[in-house]
């Protein structure tokens, strides 16, 4: 693509807007991170490089937040295992904690340049990688086109397009053919996925799964855990998970209208975004539901309703309280989340009918009987009483999950051997840099 194009290309994005998920336009590129960068290290943003840069082959990864972070996260080791470095660039404070505790000392780690030119191209001549893999669904113009100029090999693993996407890049197909034209290779996540990529001009496409399914489930510490479980002790729970505004509203209506039937019942909610917890925890008050917020390390009485997860990384421990697990942005919000967590965590999977970025995992659990999908509060109502009630279905649902899961691993092997040509002369390249 010439420069004439990429002008034109980012100042059409820039006048229409975003093309929602994923984001386009150098404003947008801007402010998708704003204020969810660490300011010490704002001049990253510009690509002014906190490291140097280590002798030898060196892969940039990217992913743009946490679940991309872990998605990648067992790539990153087997390329570390080459004896490749790695750059893993991210988009927030909270991604690059979970890189850090990760990895360590093992990689570098950047905030992500914005999508503008100066800053990709001072990024670029720092860190000279070899290859770039991009995770899910990061696409930025600016630099793909950069990268395409340089002759970087560019590849996008655990691709996935959603429904609004696919349907934006559609519009303007010859700019999606010119753009995805620069992609060495696109490992996408699911069949439709797969089609959607190769029909905007990407090739070549492989199939690969969710990468996530090859990632171990969230962790939990086991003192806090330990805790926690005795603190609950006998009350039975469920859990609603990365929610989005409204449905917490939604899951306390639910405690009350079950609580009657399950005396003692103990609902979790876990915001997908902590820093709304304090008015949550006021509107939960104001229907006179009594609220621990474990942010501040209050303890779940007896006569506790509400255990409010307002604390970022500690999934794995609040799916560990429950067998029954709501996935958010699917009743209210649109797209849904990742329910594979909560699969692998042993929990009878519930969520909303609006799960389009997640359609092949929650199509897979539901055919196997691992998920089940609500149409609004009174459903899901009804959905978590009965499986409080029913153990041997619930159990049987947690038993489908956990093999859907099982089914769906593999994504790792099929992502390592696309990557191989491209990986393969980086090896050598570092194995005779170790020899002399």
């Amino acid at each position: 693509m010439s420069e004439r194009w990429a002008r034109a290309f980012l100042s059409t994005y820039s006048l229409a807007g975003s093309l929602a998920y994923p984001v386009i336009g150098t404003y947008v590129a801007w402010r998708s991170h704003k204020g969810k960068e660490d300011p010490v290290r704002r001049r990253e943003r510009y690509g002014r490089a906190g490291f140097a840069r280590p002798e030898g082959p060196l892969i940039w990864f990217h992913a743009a937040s946490v679940g991309e972070t872990l998605a990648v996260g067992p790539l990153i080791e087997c390329i570390l295992d080459y004896g490749i470095n790695v750059v893993l660039t991210t988009g927030t404070v909270t991604s690059a904690k979970v890189a850090d505790e990760r990895f360590g000392h093992r990689i570098i780690h950047q905030y992500v340049p914005l999508d503008l030119k100066p800053a990709v191209s001072r990024f670029l001549d720092h860190w000279q990688p070899d290859l770039a893999i991009i995770a899910e669904s990061e696409i930025w113009p600016m630099t793909i086109i950069e990268l395409g100029n340089r002759r970087v090999p560019q590849v996008l693993v655990n691709g996935r397009l959603s429904d609004r996407s696919f349907q934006s890049w559609k519009k303007r197909a010859f700019l999606a053919e010119a753009l995805f034209e620069n992609l060495a290779h696109v490992v996408a996540q699911s069949e439709l996925d797969g089609e959607r990529f190769a029909a905007l001009g990407a090739r070549p496409v492989t199939v690969s799964g969710n990468l996530k399914v090859d990632t171990p489930p969230p962790p939990a510490d086991e003192r806090e855990l330990y805790m926690l479980q005795r603190q609950i002790g006998w009350r039975p729970t469920w859990a609603a998970v990365s929610t989005h505004e409204g449905e917490e509203t939604i899951a306390a209506e639910v405690h009350m209208r079950v609580r009657g039937r399950h005396p003692g019942l103990l609902t979790i909610i876990v915001p997908r975004h902590p820093e709304r917890a304090t008015a949550l925890a006021e509107e939960f008050a104001a229907q006179g539901l009594n609220v621990a917020r474990r942010s501040t390390g209050d303890r779940i009485t007896s006569d506790v309703d509400i255990l409010l997860g307002d604390t970022i990384g500690e999934m794995g421990l609040y799916l560990r309280l429950t067998e029954i697990a709501f996935v958010g942005r699917s009743l209210v919000g649109e797209g849904g989340q990742n329910p594979l967590e909560p699969a692998m965590l042993q929990t009878a999977v519930l969520a909303g009918r609006n799960v389009q970025n997640f359609r092949d995992s929650y199509q897979r659990l539901i055919d196997r009987g691992g998920a089940k999908l609500v149409r609004d509060g009174d459903m899901l109502a009804g959905a978590v009483n009965f499986l409080l009630l029913n153990e041997t279905i619930r159990r049987k649902m947690i038993a489908a999950g956990m093999a859907t899961v099982e089914e769906m691993r593999g994504a790792l092997a099929i992502t390592l051997k696309a990557l191989d040509p491209f990986i393969q002369p980086l090896i050598v390249k570092s194995r005779l840099k170790g020899a002399q």
